[in-house]
């Protein structure tokens, strides 16, 4: 007798996990459609929270653009631990889905920008010193509820103690980071990690150019406008991602994709921004082959399936 809620015997069949907002896919995830079905996979979006998709029936669900999960953070993660064959799997997905994951990461040494945390309910002061800081809740995606403020500034000032007490009044946690001055010279740069044979590879970089400008005001749809150029990482960027991933719990060799954001520090050594391992932008277009890398990568965890 034939189960039908497992995938059909023949060409296996990935989900790439979306949102609503995006039911087609990002631009950007599409360019693996074709390198999937050279490969003899069949790949079609679903939209995570959508009633009516059969998890069961895919031999992979892949996460790429769930952006609208930050609010439903609970809802998200639960949703997560009912589909097979999620990837990046489901504990990794509770894990790195709250920001707070930072502090594991700086205790196991890894170089982070200092962060102050900011419980719901919990009294904050402003920093004593009038450099530049970022706001944002330690649940986000996409660049939403973020801000940049100049504590030189006295409206900033107000403005930086009103976005703590909005985002605290929502029962949300804040981070609150020093804003490094080498986003707006050097920028970020956004390293892409690819499952193979032996593990997680370097695939690509990006840079991504300066994003906030001061307070939040909102952003107009899913994410903040980002300015993407290709980049060529350097060794000293390398290590700290690899070493930023050795922490990883679990390991690595469960993940399907990595994307880890690093700055340059004010002593200028890069230090991790965040480690993307949910939800992230892979950069495909900005980079030859990254979509035929990522149908490798699927194909090759869908063989381990098997």
């Amino acid at each position: 007798m034939t189960n039908h809620h497992q995938p059909a015997r023949g060409k296996p069949r990935v989900a790439l996990v979306t949102c609503g907002e995006l039911a087609d896919l990002d631009p950007d995830d599409r360019l693996v459609l074709g390198p999937l079905a050279a490969r003899g996979i069949t790949a079609e979006p679903v939209v995570w929270d959508d009633p009516a998709a059969d998890w069961a029936a895919y031999d992979l669900a892949v996460l790429r653009s769930p952006w609208d999960y930050a609010p439903r953070r609970d809802e998200f993660v639960s949703w997560a631990q009912r589909v097979p064959h999620l990837a990046n799997p489901a504990d990794v997905v509770r894990w790195n889905t709250d920001k707070r994951y930072l502090d594991q990461l700086s205790s196991a040494g890894v170089p982070t920008v200092p962060t102050t945390w900011v419980a719901p309910g919990e009294p904050w002061r402003l920093p004593a010193d009038t450099g530049e800081y970022v706001i944002k809740p330690a649940v986000s995606a996409g660049s939403q509820d973020t801000g940049r403020y100049d504590l030189a500034d006295p409206e900033h000032r107000e403005l930086a103690v009103a976005h703590v007490r909005r985002l605290s009044a929502a029962g949300r946690v804040t981070m609150v980071q020093p804003y490094l001055a080498a986003v707006d010279t050097a920028g970020e740069t956004a390293l892409l990690f690819l499952a193979g044979e032996q593990g997680l590879e370097f695939s690509h970089a990006i840079r991504k150019g300066p994003m906030l400008a001061g307070p939040d005001l909102g952003v107009d749809g899913l994410y903040r406008p980002e300015e993407i150029t290709a980049r060529t990482a350097s060794l000293e960027q390398l290590a700290v991602a690899r070493k930023t991933l050795a922490t990883v719990p679990g390991g690595t060799h469960r993940l399907l994709y990595a994307r880890v954001d690093v700055i340059p520090g004010p002593d200028g050594q890069s230090v991790l921004v965040e480690l993307e391992l949910t939800e992230p932008s892979l950069f495909l277009m900005h980079a030859a082959g990254a979509a035929d890398r990522l149908a490798d990568a699927i194909r090759t965890r869908l063989t381990r399936q098997t």
